[in-house]
């Protein structure tokens, strides 16, 4: 027994959850032809094992063909879903984890060129920005359909023996009848509120015929846009008691804000640099109004905040999705009092960048998750010869192998060049907004503390250094070094990204990034210059820029520009730097029209080209190692021992991982950490 107000379990209609955490509804996007298989089912059972209450799956599954896929969402309108669903759900009440799914019809936001290329629709013709599409109104008969899909969809979902459905309504087809933002009907379902609820209650009428009065059916609805021209709290709290009031649904889960743009979306789910929990006191409000079950998620990243959630009457329930994505054992760490041991969500919303852009959901400091089948969440000690393994490098490589490798048992020895572990993390966090990054690097250290690992620093390990440790496994993880862009000429006047991220270089007066990279780095330096009163210019090859980087981590950077007056020049090549008395000329060109130059006359060029490996030492022991350096890659991605035997006479096998490689990301720098220790 405990007095954790997030441990006490809560009953919702016949449903006893035994604690107070969820997962909200998000999509993955790990399903397969639209359809939850092994994956999926791996992703949602390892949060269910690690001791959560309730996960809502889907974010959200689809009822009507004439709503396509916009983020790898589920196919709720076909039958073939129901035993896919059935043993996603059986899994996860091995752990007495109850299971839902999130409901919709995407309306607006999706395109019409996917799919099955039928037309998108909406309360109104009222284009979403994001998603880009022209909707049409919907008609008398689509709205007689969509509702029959709802109730169908339904029934499938109570087939599959899952425990309960929520309805989705903030930017979505339901609540475009809501917002006068979207909806300018003139016709029975448009005016008054009244009418611009009919088409909800006919769905949720539907739905209780089709699966009878003790099925568990929520809505997570959107009770305040936050916008001048659209919902307004007062309508949306009224909206909420009538949804309490109705008698036909159980909880509510409530969201602040729109989603018609990227920069709306942040504000209901921020990033890292925006406040915690904002919407907390809100949903709050709500349920203290409606004295209804309310759940609620929006950067509730740390037990401390969940807890008060619940302790201080404001929720029922409360979501911790993206910390269960970068942590799915949260609970089973608060119940073994471990709760310092749990990895945080940092904010990087790297998650939901790569699903918005068309990928599946990683998190930017843990490898395994959706990669449950091959990875594991919980490591295990080697049931074979224990060896001694030096790492070189105390980057997020270098600390995540040297993580793995002493929790399987391993003696571990880590030398790292600097002063301070972190590497290019540790450099990315000097960005004040994006400060919560170091969690990365934090979370490590204390593991490796209490593993006993033996870190050095201030030691830029040569070949004698290593050797003299008598490894039997070394992995290099020396990261790399910033490289110049290739220019016809002037390399060497150039300023680095890591000069103005830290500190070394100050902005000048006048200042050209020229980001020939697309992701943080670059604009980073760009931020950092502009706020430190610089005129800065960012000019890209690339026809958007910052391709590496998704629309959410965008918002920031574009606000910051704005504010700032920084100049954007995209398809445009930086070719050649030159002085000019006390300035610098930068030489521009362009791909499309190779006898087209421009120049700038500016006080500072700042470039950014990724790095090049810092490979000396890998080089110097490859000659002495095993297997020469050479890893059996097919064996790395699907099993077995990844080192050949090429001199059986050597003391160690060799790898080199994260940008001592090439220069990559963070989360290729922990997944290479992971996996290669994994095999030692």
């Amino acid at each position: 027994m405990t007095n954790d107000p997030l441990l006490q379990p809560y009953r919702l209609k016949h449903l006893m959850l035994k604690n107070r955490v969820m997962s909200t509804a998000h999509e993955p996007a790990y399903s397969e032809d639209g359809l939850p298989k092994a994956r999926y089912r791996l992703y949602h059972a390892e949060k269910a094992r690690g001791g959560m209450a309730l996960t809502m799956t889907a974010g959200s599954a689809l009822v009507s063909r004439d709503s396509p896929a916009a983020f790898g969402n589920l196919h709720a309108f076909r039958d073939e879903i129901v035993p896919w669903l059935a043993e996603l759900t059986e899994a996860c009440h091995e752990h007495d984890c109850k299971v839902m799914i999130q409901l919709t019809h995407l309306g607006r936001r999706t395109g019409w060129n996917t799919g099955d290329w039928l037309p998108v629709l909406s309360a109104s013709p009222v284009r979403e920005p994001a998603h880009r599409a022209f909707p049409k109104q919907a008609e008398d008969w689509d709205i007689e359909r969509i509702v029959a899909d709802y109730a169908a969809a339904a029934q499938r979902m109570q087939a599959a023996g899952l425990d309960g459905i929520e309805f989705e309504a903030y930017g979505h087809l339901m609540d475009s009848f809501w917002s006068p933002a979207t909806n300018r009907r003139e016709d029975a379902f448009g005016g008054a509120l009244d009418n611009r609820l009919r088409f909800a209650f006919q769905v949720i009428e539907a739905v209780r015929a089709a699966v009878g009065p003790d099925f568990v059916v929520g809505v997570r609805l959107v009770a305040d846009e936050d916008w001048q021209k659209g919902l307004s709290r007062e309508e949306g709290m009224e909206i909420a008691r009538r949804l309490a009031g109705c008698g036909k649904v159980d909880f509510l889960n409530i969201i602040r804000g729109h989603i018609e743009t990227d920069a709306a979306l942040t504000g209901v789910i921020p990033i890292s640099g925006m406040a915690s929990a904002p919407h907390l006191d809100f949903a709050g409000a709500v349920r203290a109004d409606t004295k209804f079950p309310v759940f609620h998620a929006a950067r509730i990243a740390d037990v401390a905040t969940a807890r008060h959630a619940i302790a201080a009457g404001k929720l029922d329930m409360v979501g911790m999705t993206r910390p269960h994505i970068a942590d799915p054992h949260i609970v089973q760490k608060i119940l073994a009092g471990e709760e310092d041991r749990i990895r945080p969500c940092v904010g990087a919303t790297y998650c939901l960048d790569r699903i918005y852009e068309g990928g599946e959901a990683l998190c930017i400091h843990n490898a395994a998750t959706g990669r449950e089948a091959t990875i594991p969440h919980v490591i295990t000690r080697s049931d074979g010869p224990l060896k001694r393994v030096v790492v070189v490098g105390a980057g997020p490589a270098g600390l995540e192998a040297a993580r793995v490798a002493a929790e399987r048992g391993h003696k571990v020895t880590v030398l790292e060049a600097a002063p301070l572990a972190g590497g290019q993390v540790r450099l990315a966090a000097q960005n004040p907004r994006r400060r919560e990054l170091i969690g990365i690097v934090d979370w490590r250290l204390a593991e490796l503390e209490r593993l006993g690992v033996d870190i050095r620093y201030d030691c830029w390990a040569e070949q004698d250094d290593v050797t003299a440790l008598c490894p039997q496994m070394v992995l290099i993880a020396t990261g790399g070094l910033p490289q110049p862009p290739p220019l016809e000429a002037g390399a060497e006047l150039v300023t680095t990204s890591w000069d103005i991220l830290s500190g070394a270089a100050k902005p000048a007066g006048s200042v050209l990034v020229y980001d020939d990279n697309g992701g943080h780095q670059g604009m980073s330096a760009a931020e950092i210059a502009a706020s430190s009163g610089a005129a800065v210019e960012l000019v890209s090859p690339e026809r958007f820029f910052a391709p590496e980087m998704g629309g959410m981590n965008h918002v920031p950077y574009m606000r910051a520009f704005h504010r700032h007056g920084v100049l954007v020049t995209i398809n445009t090549r930086l070719l050649a730097v030159r002085r000019v008395g006390n300035q610098l000329a930068a030489v521009l060109g362009s791909d499309f029209a190779p006898d087209w130059r421009e120049e700038r006359l500016v006080d500072q060029v700042v470039a950014e080209h990724g790095t090049a490996p810092l490979d000396e030492l890998y080089l110097a022991l490859k000659p002495l190692s095993r297997n020469r350096g050479a890893v059996d890659y097919e064996r790395l991605v699907s099993g077995g021992a990844i080192f050949p035997c090429k001199d059986a006479a050597a003391p160690f096998d060799l790898a080199r991982i994260g940008d001592a490689v090439a220069s990559r990301n963070v989360h290729a720098a922990i997944y290479d950490g992971i996996r290669y220790a994994l095999r030692i």
